[in-house]
């Protein structure tokens, strides 16, 4: 098990790193790479960058749609899979908005991260180093983040930082 914690700030070339570093696993190990995205196209812009980076990705990957559901999603992949999560501050979004239990999904995604049995990385928005938000629903989200990022901080193998394409290992 290799589970891996990207984060990064808006366009700081996190995913391109997780991808990279997928790619460069899946080549060395042999297995499948999956992409499991998080995004749900609720206006044209959103299509585009959708269908933009699934082209970027090409035909090698495997891609998986997880708006919600993203710990069942993870528990139900095999040994040796090459795993790239993109992004957790959109699945947390997404729970939030729909009224789910977020600490109880946060559980579950750390519980299934800890124990997954292939290659996984995890790519997230560290949202907490701006200014505090001026609104109830984003002070909730900023919070939730940290609090995911720390949980999975803990719980797996590496965390890289990434700032201008330069990745920072943590851990």
């Amino acid at each position: 098990m290799t589970a891996h914690l990207v984060l990064g700030g808006a366009r700081s070339g996190k995913s391109a790193f997780a991808q990279a570093a997928a790619e460069a696993h899946a080549t060395s190990s042999g297995g499948r790479l999956v992409m499991v995205v998080t995004a749900q196209a609720f206006d044209d812009e959103m299509v585009e960058r959708i269908s933009r980076h699934r082209a970027d990705r090409g035909e090698a990957w495997t891609t998986l749609e997880a708006p919600f559901d993203l710990p069942d999603i993870l528990a139900g992949l095999v040994a040796g899979d090459v795993v790239v999560v993109d992004c957790l501050t959109l699945w947390l979004s997404n729970l939030i908005l729909a009224g789910r239990d977020v600490a109880t999904e946060a559980g579950r995604l750390v519980d299934v991260a800890a124990g997954f049995e292939g290659a996984l990385w995890l790519v997230s928005n560290e949202v907490g180093f701006g200014v505090v938000p001026d609104n109830a629903l984003a002070r909730r989200f900023r919070d939730e983040a940290g609090r995911l990022h720390q949980r999975l901080a803990h719980a797996v193998e590496a965390v890289t930082l990434v700032v201008a394409g330069l990745p920072l290992r943590m851990k």
